[in-house]
């Protein structure tokens, strides 16, 4: 409220183009005629107030940093919910610090620059509810700077030029588009087009739903380099001729496994996001040792077991038992060698063998593939039933098609056993790949199951990604 007043001035003392000096004052300050009041009010979006219980349910903490009068800086702060309604902040000095947890605190910036760093880090760690009022923007920096200091993740927003230093200081600066400073909006990271506090929890949201989506992208692909690698290592260390081509890795990689891990982006949240508390940067991290154990170490061993079973399938319905397959690899790549004998003493040329290597490589990656079905279900979720969850993912539908059409293109098609060196399968060998679909659907809703039964147990911290 601003009260409004005038007098007349004598023109002989106070002549046209006098200087008024408000510091040193050389004008009367008495003796006015009040006109009248003149009240002004800028009042917090509707959304706000629900947008801080969010974040802070989130375990966010909000800070307030303001100009403003400290009475009017806590009169804010009580409307859009920083403080309780009936709360009573304690005015914090460099005499009247926090010795226990205070629930709410007012500190103004003349306060403040007489106060040492270690103080006031004290009054940030033990204050939750905190509003500074009279801030300068220098003071608005070293409050940031502060918070860092303490570890935290520090996203700071402000439209004017006071608020500039902090915005460019912190770890994700904000500026309003609309309302705010030209120079703070190009000091700043993210720009809010419609200036609303309610923006920067969806953004908090949003980058937490990408967050879990991305650690299930990388469960999916992952686990798909197992059998890849393995076929080569097999086949280096035991000499059998080779279960998986580098084409058909290409294949795998580059064609059936591309647009299903695309599709994990387009994911729901599976719990609530905002409930949880924030993640801590120095030990969750996107690709920790959970998910790389979840992925190489089981997931990925079932995928190259179907691997390995329909190419050992293969090559017994064809002769080779597997104890024929060892060390046999240099006189099956020989283009010399024209009768080699299988474990029934039928001979073999070297074209003959170049079509069974390439059946069963085409049986590895269909193997593969269909294990893939089920595994880009399954990493929908991390704890939950794939039962409770409903296939509302349109995109995840349609990749499963997707990479179960060029699974049998790249098989079927002819002419690609020149090309891709893939050669057609008899549907019975699409069986032993469904069966270990079925072990991999088994154990992950057997794991899953474990974890949300017994939470904190073994399984459920060391599979947790």
């Amino acid at each position: 409220v601003v009260a409004l007043a005038d007098a007349r001035l004598p023109p002989q003392k106070f002549p046209p183009g006098f200087r008024f000096n408000n510091v040193q004052v050389n004008f009367p300050v008495s003796g006015y005629r009040l006109l009248g009041l003149a009240s002004m009010i800028d009042p917090p979006k509707a959304a706000v107030p629900d947008a801080v219980a969010k974040v802070r349910a989130a375990g966010v903490k909000v800070i307030m940093m303001t100009g403003d009068h400290p009475s009017t800086a806590a009169a804010i702060a009580k409307s859009v919910g920083i403080f309780a309604l009936d709360a009573q902040p304690t005015s914090l000095t460099l005499t009247s610090t926090p010795t226990s947890r205070l629930s709410a605190g007012l500190v103004t910036g003349d306060d403040l620059e007489k106060m040492t760093p270690d103080l006031v880090e004290d009054i940030l760690l033990r204050t939750d509810d905190i509003v500074f009022a009279r801030m300068k923007p220098e003071q608005k920096l070293q409050v940031v700077e502060t918070c860092q200091r303490l570890g935290a993740v520090v996203t700071a927003t402000g439209d004017g030029i006071n608020d500039a230093a902090a915005i460019r200081r912190a770890d994700v600066g904000i500026a309003m588009g609309q309302t705010g400073a030209a120079y703070s909006v190009k000091c700043a990271d993210i720009v809010l087009m419609d200036d609303n506090f309610a923006s920067i929890v969806s953004g908090i949201e949003e980058g937490r739903l990408m967050f879990e989506n991305l650690k299930k992208i990388l469960l999916y692909t992952l686990s798909s380099n197992v059998p890849e690698l393995a076929a080569f290592l097999l086949s280096m260390g035991a000499q059998v001729p080779l279960p998986l081509g580098i084409l058909t890795v290409l294949c795998i990689d580059l064609g059936t496994d591309l647009l299903p891990a695309v599709s994990l982006a387009f994911e729901e949240a599976e719990t609530d996001l905002m409930a949880a508390k924030p993640r801590n940067p120095a030990t969750d991290r996107l690709l920790n040792e959970r998910l790389i154990f979840l992925s190489f170490g089981q997931l990925g061993l079932i995928q190259a077991a179907s691997g390995f079973f329909t190419y050992f399938v293969i090559m017994a319905e064809n002769g080779f038992w597997p104890s024929r397959l060892l060390g046999l690899r240099q006189a099956w790549e020989s283009k010399a060698i024209n009768d080699l004998r299988d474990s029934y003493g039928q001979e073999w040329t070297y074209d003959d063998r170049k079509t069974l290597e390439y059946t069963c490589q085409a049986g590895f990656l269909f193997s593969v593939v269909v294990v893939q079905w089920v595994n880009v279900i399954q990493c929908r979720t991390r704890r939950l039933s794939m039962i409770s969850r409903p296939m509302n993912n349109m995109v995840l539908n349609f990749s499963i098609l997707f990479e179960t059409v060029i699974a049998f293109l790249v098989i079927y098609v002819p002419g690609n056993q020149e090309g891709l060196q893939l050669a057609p399968l008899w549907p019975l060998w699409w069986l032993p790949g469904l069966a270990f679909s079925l072990v991999l659907l088994c154990y992950e809703e057997l794991r899953k199951a474990i974890a949300r039964k017994h939470e904190g147990s073994w399984v459920d911290k060391e599979t947790r990604f």
